[in-house]
């Protein structure tokens, strides 16, 4: 239960310490270094114990609200695109009708995928999915030290693809998205704790109380720079095995960067490909601005009530930042990223295109 001041909880129904409030919808707990709610946790803890990677899979990892649903458009189009040919009128393509995140399944968020057989790790059949994919497509927010370790092992062909998103605008872009979710509708997770969304517009994070978590780490699946550290040393490491995209890079130059994630994935383009338009085909299907203005990711639920379709995407934009960050806030957070990510060979210099 909520004591003063900290807001310090327990779930002792989970086997579960202390948790704290901070930028997520939910109480956060700690758990192997990063920050996650008690539903997360459980399935989590499924993905690390059951999981035995495969071959052809292919894991889309980020941290939340860094490009992931682009990124899911974008690879379920490439790996598929012989099954669902981007200009063949006699092939309805599943991104018209289907989101994102249904056509690429969190295993984070597994609880909120009942259906999905894909996410059932104890049973071989796994590897099969509702799209007759070549390969398995999976999703995580997980931190890169926290992966099944059969992710990462070169005795599987398995391949990573991470994408991130400069530090401010993802922290406007999260806290923008955990506002929405805050005010939907309540709805039972069965963890013996009363879900925020429940008490509506009292729980709006202000700017400031959700800089200072950011800034704190505590955040869903944070700390940020953590996170996104951990893959990026990876991806030196074991090249062949994890992609490291910038969310920045993609918008700026769409085409080259298009063109490096096919050839990572194993489906590179043909030059025949390449002249027929099939590149410029994908990245118009997958732009942000036509799957945001699909019926489907405009109107319904996703995820058994537990978010808007619509509130998925707001503007995509890079440099939304300076609309709502003080210079004082700005020059806080330049220092702790620079400060972070020191003497590591990543940095981030499109903040504004």
């Amino acid at each position: 239960m909520a004591t003063t001041g900290d807001e310090i909880f327990c779930d002792y129904s989970r086997g579960m310490s202390v948790g704290r409030l901070g930028l997520g919808d939910s109480v956060l707990y700690p758990y192997q270094s990063f920050w996650i709610f008690a539903e997360a946790l459980e399935n989590v803890k499924d993905f690390q114990k059951n999981f035995e990677a495969l071959d052809t899979d292919l894991i889309l990892a980020s941290v939340p609200k860094s490009g992931t649903v682009w990124l899911k458009a974008l690879v379920f189009t490439i790996v598929n695109r012989t099954r669902y040919p981007i200009f063949s009128s006699s092939h309805h393509h599943p991104l018209l009708t289907i989101s994102p995140h249904d056509l690429v399944p969190f295993v984070d968020f597994k609880h909120v995928y009942p259906d999905c057989s894909l996410l059932d790790f104890t049973k071989k059949s796994s590897h099969i999915d509702h799209y007759d994919s070549p390969c398995r497509l999976i999703a995580t927010h997980v931190p890169y030290p926290s992966l099944p370790e059969s992710i990462m092992d070169d005795a599987t062909n398995c391949k990573t693809v991470y994408i991130c998103r400069n530090p401010p605008d993802t922290f406007i872009s999260l806290w923008h998205f955990i506002n929405k979710i805050r005010t939907m509708p309540e709805s039972n997770d069965n963890s013996g704790i009363p879900p925020l969304s429940s008490k509506k517009e009292s729980t709006l994070l202000s700017i400031e109380d959700a800089f200072e978590f950011f800034c704190d780490g505590v955040s869903e699946f944070g700390p940020y720079w953590d996170h996104v550290l951990g893959y990026w040393k990876a991806s030196l490491e074991k090249p062949h095995k994890l992609l490291f995209l910038k969310y920045e890079d993609l918008k700026k130059d769409p085409e080259p960067h298009l063109k490096k994630l096919a050839e990572f994935l194993g489906y590179g383009f043909s030059i025949e490909e390449e002249r027929q338009g099939v590149i410029n085909g994908i990245l118009n299907l997958c732009s942000f601005q036509h799957l945001k203005n699909l019926d489907v990711n405009k109107n319904g639920i996703l995820w058994c009530n537990f978010v808007a379709n619509k509130d998925i995407f707001r503007k995509g934009e890079v440099g939304d930042w300076k609309n709502y960050l003080t210079p004082a806030m700005v020059e806080r957070l330049d220092h702790l990223t620079e400060e972070k990510l020191h003497g590591s060979g990543l940095a981030f210099q499109n903040y504004i295109p």
